[in-house]
């Protein structure tokens, strides 16, 4: 089964953007998201309606952040994304009205439930701003040699 990477394209351009000085066009996006234009405009067009990108046309045009980074959370971004499924794995749910799969379900039920609570109760906490830094502290070690 082929894992939902959004969220991981998102924060990708989310860095990219943050680290231009002008707006980024779609095209220039998906190279750096290693995806199609149009992929790249629909999931913007996303957070867009969000409040945390604005597009402009034009020769001088493309996609800015609007939003202050500092402020937008994981938990934010996958909402703005339609809340995707957050495990590959799941409930054999073929035959409703069988006992064993009924049993089963259960048993997984609560399980997938707290990871899930779990883990958008981390999403929440971590701020697009705290990554956009990290990033800055791994290039700019980089870019300055160690003594």
């Amino acid at each position: 089964m082929k894992r939902d990477s959004r969220l991981s394209s998102v924060l990708h351009a989310l860095l990219h953007m943050a680290e231009h000085d002008r707006p980024m066009t779609s095209e220039a996006l998906a190279q750096c998201m290693n995806t199609n234009p149009v992929v790249v405009r629909r999931t913007m067009g996303l957070l867009r309606e969000a409040g945390i990108v604005a597009s402009a046309r034009g020769h001088a045009g493309g996609w800015s952040i609007t939003a202050d980074l500092s402020t937008v959370t994981l938990r934010q971004l996958h909402e703005v994304l339609g809340e995707p499924a957050v495990f590959a794995i799941g409930n054999h749910s073929e035959v409703p009205e069988c006992l064993v799969e009924q049993s089963v379900n259960a048993a997984l039920d609560g399980a997938f439930a707290k990871a899930e609570a779990l883990l958008m109760e981390h999403f929440a906490q971590v701020r697009i701003g705290d990554i956009a830094a990290d990033f800055a502290r791994r290039h700019q070690s980089i870019r300055t040699p160690q003594a």
